[in-house]
């Protein structure tokens, strides 16, 4: 039988062929068979990696490859992790590796002397704020993210968030769960039932996610904000804020803000106190980023006190979120347990991204998603 992966290696192959050989790989590599492993079985069900995608992967890697597939279970939940003794074993002189975040005893295991060989790492996640521990941060080893392959999911999340508070949504749960017949929320509550076109939605953080909302928010009407470190210019119709005092400008404008930052240092408790007084009474606060960015406490304030309308939370600064927090009981909170980015799509996606990675790695070309470590995304 063929192998599949010579069938379809000629593009890639063709690229190596007029690589810069030093800037590809260590020469101490050309005695041998160059490895990749790949670490992709997650353990939840929706997750686990198809044939198809298996394969996609594999054939893009030379024939004279040894691609090596870890059948233990891994865990992609928030920045991945988890290690088995089957994948301790098999990075040991890899050149390439693809997995589920990349735990420190791992990275160990794969740069330990004399088979040091690795010089490119790929997470299926997109946030890579625990992968950052010294021996990585500090290496020359290139390192890749999934940033942008959740995002459409995880923008129609925040959207449905949006809606689920528009709408009033949040009071017909309620009385549907007490087989309640209660119109009185939406007839009597000025402002809390409204539309979402016509409204202003600020997005915090102009990443791959951001972008998303953004363009799927303008189908829908909405006038959209976003907060950007940089000061390049912004699609049409997004107006980009930068500076001193964007934030609280933004938050200021805002019906419904939306967190889509990177948990990095300096987005740690980037919205306390001060930010959330700083919003609109009566909008919506959606965290579809990570939780240690919003200041629980001072989102509790904002929510019992009637400053906001509601708060939209995918993610939280303990997960799982313990039993005996005051967000769980509050009426006008909405809970999903860090699943927003949920979608069948995500391998379709996914295996475009490493095969064109794959093919720029073997190239010597600029990859996709390279994550700036002194930064953190």
């Amino acid at each position: 039988m063929n192998d599949p992966r010579q069938a379809r290696r000629d593009p890639v192959a063709a690229a190596d062929s007029n690589a810069d050989p030093e800037s590809a790989r260590p020469t101490d590599t050309r005695r041998m068979r160059r490895r990749a492993v790949i670490n992709m079985r997650d353990a939840r069900p929706v997750w686990e990696i198809p044939g198809w995608a298996r394969e996609g992967i594999a054939s893009s890697f030379p024939a004279d490859w040894d691609v090596a597939f870890v059948e233990s279970q891994a865990d992609g939940r928030g920045d991945g992790g988890a290690v088995s003794p089957e994948a301790l074993a098999a990075v040991n002189g890899a050149e390439v590796y693809i997995g589920l975040g990349v735990p420190r005893d791992l990275f160990l295991a794969a740069t330990t002397p004399p088979a040091n060989h690795l010089r490119w790492i790929h997470t299926g996640a997109a946030g890579v704020g625990s992968l950052l521990y010294p021996e990585l941060a500090d290496s020359g080893i290139v390192l890749t993210n999934s940033a942008g392959i959740h995002a459409p999911a995880i923008a129609e999340t925040a959207l449905a968030m949006m809606l689920h508070f528009a709408r009033g949504l949040d009071f017909a749960v309620r009385a549907q769960a007490d087989a309640r017949w209660d119109p009185s929320p939406f007839e009597t509550r000025v402002g809390d039932v409204t539309e979402i076109e016509g409204a202003t939605i600020g997005i915090i953080g102009f990443g791959g996610i951001g972008q998303v909302v953004a363009r799927k928010s303008l189908a829908l009407g909405l006038n959209v904000l976003a907060l950007r470190r940089s000061v390049r210019p912004g699609p049409d119709g997004v107006e980009l804020f930068t500076g001193p005092g964007a934030l609280e400008r933004l938050l200021h404008q805002s019906d419904h803000v939306v967190v889509t930052v990177p948990a990095t240092p300096s987005t740690k408790g980037m919205l306390g106190p001060s930010e959330i007084d700083a919003m609109r009474r009566g909008s919506v606060l959606i965290n579809v980023a990570r939780g240690e960015v919003v200041d629980e406490q001072a989102l509790l304030a904002g929510l019992t006190t009637g400053k906001l309308r509601g708060a939209g939370l995918d993610v939280f600064a303990t997960e799982p979120l313990p039993a005996t927090s005051p967000l769980w009981t509050l009426p006008n909170v909405l809970i999903t347990p860090h699943v927003s980015g949920t979608t069948p799509r995500f391998w379709l996606r996914e295996v475009e991204l490493i095969r064109d990675n794959i093919a720029r790695y073997l190239a010597g070309r600029a990859m996709r998603n390279v994550v700036d470590k002194a930064r953190g995304y």
